[in-house]
């Protein structure tokens, strides 16, 4: 059987995406030409926009549209005074749906030991901005129980300790080596529940 060039290439984009291998590909393609004007049409003009309109905000990191304002940055009307700092986008999804938490996020994109990373990839910088700017009592930092989250998060707490604001960590519930995105509501309620304060030296 002669391979097709655009079905091998989108196999290979697709076999890229978290969980999915080749043939998890395969599948995801054969269903998408098996519904093109169902599926692959639609999905095209929504990748298409996307990819030209939604960007990440320069001040918190969360995903934002081109033509509209962050609404994390510019939550005027619940005026939070917390602000939940976390590693990536997922991990701001799951803490959202489990109800658990309300205000900000403060997206890094990162940690500091992550492959690739460096201090000045990370908004660190801008989460010391927005502490010294806004009305923020206290800093959830909220970075996975890994040797990278916990490495980051004591840099944050530096880079934070000539402000007044109170700085906290998750608690109870949060295994060592755990990942925010992967953790269930029960663990991430009890997590945020116990949080502790975090002293300064």
């Amino acid at each position: 059987m002669q391979n097709i060039s655009e079905i091998e290439t989108l196999i290979k984009l697709i076999s890229r995406l978290p969980g999915l291998g080749p043939k998890s590909a395969k599948r995801i393609v054969l269903k998408l030409i098996n519904n093109r004007d169902e599926l692959v049409k639609p999905m095209a003009n929504s990748l298409a926009q996307v990819y030209k309109n939604v960007v990440r905000c320069k001040a918190c990191g969360t995903l934002k549209s081109n033509s509209n304002g962050c609404l994390n940055c510019d939550d005027v009307k619940n005026k939070y005074n917390k602000i939940c700092v976390v590693e990536d986008i997922a991990d701001q999804w799951s803490i959202e749906n489990s109800n658990i938490y309300k205000g900000y996020f403060h997206i890094l994109g990162g940690t500091l030991s992550s492959v690739g990373q460096r201090k000045e990839d990370l908004l660190i910088n801008s989460l010391v901005e927005r502490v010294n700017k806004g009305d923020i009592d206290e800093v959830i930092l909220a970075t996975s129980a890994t040797i990278e989250g916990q490495t980051t998060a004591y840099y944050i707490q530096d880079s934070l300790k000539h402000s007044k604001v109170k700085i906290t960590k998750l608690a109870q519930g949060l295994p060592v080596g755990g990942e925010i995105e992967s953790l269930d509501d029960g663990t991430l309620f009890s997590a945020f529940k116990n949080r502790s304060k975090i002293n300064s030296e």
